[in-house]
């Protein structure tokens, strides 16, 4: 976790709460949740790893306070008011919050599970029904910022469900976020997730083929991005990823498999919904070219690489 900007948590009462899925943004965020105060307990497929995490944030939290780890997402979720979650996809979802080891099973009466998983619309309003039959509440609450904003604790956090569920988590998710904002039912925190992939998609091969173009014309590009991010050109992705792009330097960030599956839930909504997204749709082929050229895991502003 970063401690250049070290994160200011809001005073909110501590709470028993539980997450799982210590990956590149869980195992940070859990992290934070830890630092402002809350009895963790986390549940990782790969145990070792939950271990790590646990000696890592062991001093973390006042007295009796300690973070714990549990073999199963059921035994994680026992007597926790909130539990998170940010795991891969729609199927790891399923595995963790249904059948007998399942979060559900163990969550009390009135307890909210929280979603941070970019999956699908369908499967946020499959949970969120499943959970509201057995007494529960679900919120899906994909999030933005990537890992340096999890490691800040910063990231945007878009939100789907009930009020009452919302403003129950909203506090304590404040450990990670710098905004949690309700948009609508279940399954708006996804869509709007969606749009939010939309837009950098277009984006960043705008941003590729801005900067390949000026270095084919010969200009200094890093002068010529800070001349153009003074203007309406600016975005994040020029002031965050314009240089790398220009250094060939993609070993960090958001990887391209985990954009293309974003992009192939984008798909597959707008094949529903009857929204049209060329530009889209022809990004995603560009990320598929990356990754035969073995940019699985590079980061997304890797698009430039086709242009080279």
């Amino acid at each position: 976790m970063s401690s250049t900007n070290p994160k200011i948590y809001q005073a909110t009462p501590a709470r028993k709460v539980a997450f799982l899925g210590l990956g590149v943004m869980g195992y940070p965020m859990a992290g934070h949740l830890a630092q402002a105060g809350h009895q963790v307990t986390v549940y990782n497929r790969t145990s070792a790893k939950a271990a790590a995490w646990c000696a890592e944030f062991a001093h973390s939290g006042g007295q009796n306070m300690t973070p714990k780890q549990a073999p199963t997402p059921r035994l994680a979720a026992q007597h926790a008011e909130l539990v998170f979650c940010c795991v891969g996809n729609d199927d790891d979802l399923r595995s963790v919050t249904l059948g007998a080891d399942g979060a559900f099973a163990g969550m009390e009466p009135d307890a909210v599970f929280v979603d941070h998983t970019t999956a699908s619309a369908s499967v946020a309003r499959e949970l969120y029904g499943a959970a509201k039959n057995i007494g529960l509440k679900f919120v899906d609450a994909p999030v933005s910022g990537g890992q340096a904003g999890a490691q800040n604790g910063l990231l945007t956090v878009m939100c789907g469900g009930d009020q009452g569920a919302f403003d129950a988590a909203q506090p304590v998710a404040m450990a990670f976020s710098r905004a949690f904002t309700l948009l609508g039912a279940s399954g708006a925190g996804q869509l709007a997730k969606m749009v939010n992939q939309i837009c950098i998609a277009g984006l960043v091969q705008g941003l590729s083929e801005a900067i390949a173009f000026g270095q084919q014309a010969g200009l200094d590009m890093v002068q010529t991005l800070d001349v153009i991010g003074k203007g309406a050109a600016q975005s994040w992705q020029l002031d965050n990823r314009g240089k790398t792009m220009i250094a060939d330097q993609f070993d960090f960030g958001f990887a391209v498999d985990w954009m293309r599956k974003d992009l192939g839930l984008v798909l597959d909504e707008a094949k529903r919904n009857g929204a049209r997204l060329p530009v889209t749709a022809l990004v995603d082929q560009f990320y598929a070219d990356v990754q035969r050229m073995g940019g699985r895991r590079w980061d997304t502003s890797s698009l430039i690489k086709r242009l080279r």
